[in-house]
């Protein structure tokens, strides 16, 4: 150490001592903030600001080897060798670059520590190759103790790339400028003080070497170079420091402007960074968060009451899972508000959470999910809630429980949705609804399964048999109890079909299908009562399936044949029309008599091709008939409802060729009371056309006489029900006697259905019924049979 001080004090310039530091205090400060980019950079952004490093630490390093050579005086005359003096510095640039890019690879403070010294060693290899650059006649011995100090300078460029790690802080900057700066100082003159010269006069410079006045030139421009990549550093910085202010201002824009809040932790869980959305969600706005730990404030937010569990437990899982690269999704409550909170692990520790206010959009996908599992007019449960409550309470029924299966099918309610309106048949539906749930339990569930169909499931334990068929009969009474809706007193029914499991299966599907046949059976027995199902009505359902199916090939086949029934009139006992009925020739059955295959084609609306067909061939075979025979057509309620129904009438007209006043259409009082306005418009354009319009079964329906005065018949059909007890009932004579008399006071033609006897033929004479038509004269025939039904004398017995 003596040695060294006596090199420093006696054999040195103070001048350019002092000059030498500070050319190494600049240049050590401009290396370590380029550091500071280094690290901060990634990929190819990181090389160009290693390398800027590497420039500015090599020159810092070799002007101030040379300048402090400058200084020192050895006695006698020197010069450099040129060559060995720019390799010098070559090494200074290289071994510093390789030690930044090891500092720079990750950050453990090893491989920092690593890093800081080689650009120690860089330092040591730039100051021992410059020294083997001095020529002068004398040889340089080295004193080993003194040259093996150089492991101190490596140490301290250890430390100074240490503390320049840990941050960019101005006091760490200022240590790590500290510390690299007494690591290249301490080490030149460390080694300057284990020189010794011996003269020796045989040692001859050679011609590659320069004086100290160019190598003064020369550390000049190194010092220039120094201060010029220091003036491009600065400016590098400062662009890259507005730059990342601008940055910064843009994403505090965003994070203050964000509808999530955000929050950064590190990896010991410490809040690095967040935005205001964060305090306000979580209700943190009067504890202070910066650099604070998570679980510090989780703590004080405990002592007060405003978090449940345990902090250090909860805080502990999250580091975990962030160290582990694990993210979570959890969703927490805070002032009644539903918060998800999303934690992305980040690389090297640490965790980024974001946390969102999702309560409108939970209520929101609620609400959707209630729509979707709920009828929107009665709030009922539908048909795919219905179901899962079927299979769960299917799933749940133990063998000594009861599980009943109801489909309800409302009476009457499509005539009055029809003429009273939308409006009223919804406000029914959910009076409907309101009776229904007052008439089940909290166990049961009630749904509308669409239109105006229902179903309950009943479930019931260790209960009787007995009370399936309460809970129907209450049903079918309360339903049937008047209504009073928008000014309209209201009576509707309801029909029950029920299923029980386990005794009619235990798949829902099937339940629900048994259930159906058995409500099929209840409308089937006269509506406004309940069945249950009975094995049976499998085979029944199954023959009306293959009924329909075979009426529709029949229709492509055109199995369809239209047969007539002669109408007679009672004062000139002749033929004065003919009823067109049709008949069905199975190919494998044979004939089928209307009733078994008309309800299905009106139930299934095949009833309309159907009946346009009998059209067309009655109006066909009616054309070659004498100009006063007449051909009269029934019309299903159900054609009434086809808008196409006027042109088929007048289609047919056009294609036969029949005069529309020898064409009579036969309605019943139902097709009326369907939408009444509507279909009187409808009857009005037919009759205006020339078509007659005869008012079928009468007697038997709602309104008769209303309907009779809002529109002109052409003629009555009085129901055979009447007829068939003529002679035997006082009231059906009476009733028979008020239809003819009716007739005669409005100057409408009446007809007798259903005449077999003489006798009642006689009687309706003498009532003066104007027509009879019946088996006593004739059943319907072919077509082909028609000219001698014109001809022949009726026997006047029962066919």
């Amino acid at each position: 150490m003596y040695r060294v001080l006596t090199c420093l004090t006696l054999e040195h310039d103070w001048r350019l001592v002092v000059l030498g530091g500070v050319i190494c205090l600049l240049a050590s400060a401009v290396a370590i903030s380029l550091f500071h980019r280094a690290r901060a950079a990634e990929g190819r952004s990181r090389e160009v600001w290693i390398g800027l490093d590497a420039a500015v630490g090599g020159c810092g390093i070799w002007a101030t080897h040379f300048v402090a050579m400058l200084a020192y005086d050895p006695g006698i005359e020197a010069g450099y060798n040129i060559p060995i003096t720019l390799l010098s510095l070559v090494l200074a640039v290289a071994i510093l670059a390789v030690g930044l890019a090891v500092a720079t690879l990750n950050e453990r403070w090893w491989t920092v520590a690593a890093g800081g010294a080689i650009v120690g060693a860089g330092v040591a290899a730039m100051h021992y190759t410059g020294m083997l650059g001095l020529e002068l006649p004398a040889r340089i011995v080295w004193s080993p103790g003194i040259v093996a100090a150089f492991v101190f300078g490596s140490l301290f460029g250890a430390l100074a790339l240490i503390v320049a790690a840990r941050g960019e802080r101005f006091g760490l900057t200022a240590a790590a400028t500290g510390l690299l700066t007494i690591a290249i100082v301490s080490h030149h003159f460390t080694a300057m003080g284990a020189v010794t010269l011996v003269p020796d006069p045989t040692i001859v410079p050679d011609g590659l070497t320069v004086s100290p006045r160019v190598l003064s030139f020369m550390t000049a421009v190194a010092a220039f170079a120094i201060l010029g990549l220091s003036l491009v550093a600065s400016i590098l910085d400062r662009r890259a420091k507005t730059e990342l202010h601008k940055q910064k201002v843009v994403l505090d824009t965003a994070l203050e402007n964000m509808s999530q809040g955000l929050c950064m932790f590190d990896a010991d869980g410490r809040i690095m960074l967040f935005n205001e959305r964060y305090s306000e969600i979580m209700g943190r706005n009067r504890v202070p968060l910066q650099g604070r730990l998570l679980i510090d404030v989780l703590q004080d937010l405990h002592s007060v009451g405003e978090w449940d569990g345990d902090p250090e437990e909860f805080c502990n899982a999250l580091i975990a899972e962030a160290r582990a690269g694990h993210s979570a999704t959890r969703i927490v409550s805070r002032n009644e508000r539903a918060i998800r909170v999303v934690d992305q692990p980040m690389k090297g520790g640490g965790w980024v959470a974001t946390f969102e206010d999702i309560t409108e959009w939970q209520q929101a996908q609620e609400q959707i999910s209630h729509m979707a599992r709920h009828d929107a007019l009665t709030n009922l449960p539908n048909r795919t809630l219905f179901r899962e409550q079927l299979e769960k309470a299917s799933r749940l029924a133990k063998r000594s429980d009861q599980l009943a299966v109801l489909c309800l099918d409302l009476d009457h309610f499509k005539e009055i949705n029809d003429t009273l309106g939308h409006p009223i048949g919804d406000a029914l539906l959910r009076e409907v609804a309101r009776r229904l749930g007052e008439c089940v339990t909290e166990h049961d569930t009630v749904a509308r399964l669409g239109g105006d169909e229902f179903a309950i499931v009943q479930f019931c334990s260790n209960c009787e048999p007995s009370v399936v068929s309460s809970l129907a009969s209450a049903v079918v009474e309360r339903i049937a109890a008047p209504y009073e809706i928008g000014g309209h007193q209201l009576v509707i029914g309801v029909s029950i079909g029920i299923s029980l499991a386990p005794e009619d299966g235990k798949d829902p599907d099937e339940l629900l299908q048994k259930a159906d046949l058995a409500l099929y059976r209840a409308k089937a027995d006269g509506r406004g009562t309940y069945r249950f199902f009975e094995t049976g009505m499998d085979a029944r359902a199954q023959a009306r399936r293959l009924l329909e199916r075979d009426l529709r090939l029949a229709l492509q086949r055109d199995e369809f044949e239209v047969y007539y029934q002669p109408i007679r009139d009672v004062v000139g006992d002749r033929v004065v029309a003919f009823e067109a009925l049709v008949r069905w020739n199975h190919s494998l059955r044979g004939l089928i008599a209307p009733n078994n295959f008309i309800p299905v084609a009106e139930e299934t609306g095949l009833i309309v091709p159907l009946g346009e067909i009998v059209l067309r061939k009655a109006c066909a075979e009616a054309v070659r008939w004498p100009a006063d025979i007449a051909v009269a057509v029934n019309l299903s309620p159900v054609q009434f409802k086809n808008p196409s129904l006027l042109s088929s009438v007048k289609a047919a007209l056009a294609a036969s060729g029949l005069s529309p006043d020898r064409l009579e259409l036969e309605i019943t009082e139902s097709v009326l009371l369907q939408n009444s306005e509507a279909t009187l418009a409808v009857l009005h354009e037919l009759r205006g056309f020339g078509v007659r319009i005869s008012l079928d079964d009468f007697g038997t329906g709602y309104s008769s006489l209303s309907y009779l005065r809002s529109f002109p018949f052409d003629k009555i059909k009085i129901d055979r029900s009447f007829v068939t007890d003529l002679a035997t009932r006082e009231d059906s004579m009476a009733i028979v006697r008020a239809v003819t008399g009716l007739g005669k006071s409005l100057g409408i033609v009446t007809t007798a259905e259903g005449v077999e006897t003489d006798t009642q033929f006689d009687l309706l004479r003498q009532e003066g019924c104007t027509q009879a038509q019946g088996y006593l004269f004739s059943p319907p025939r072919p077509a082909a049979e028609v000219a001698k039904m014109l001809h022949r004398v009726p026997e006047r017995s029962v066919a």
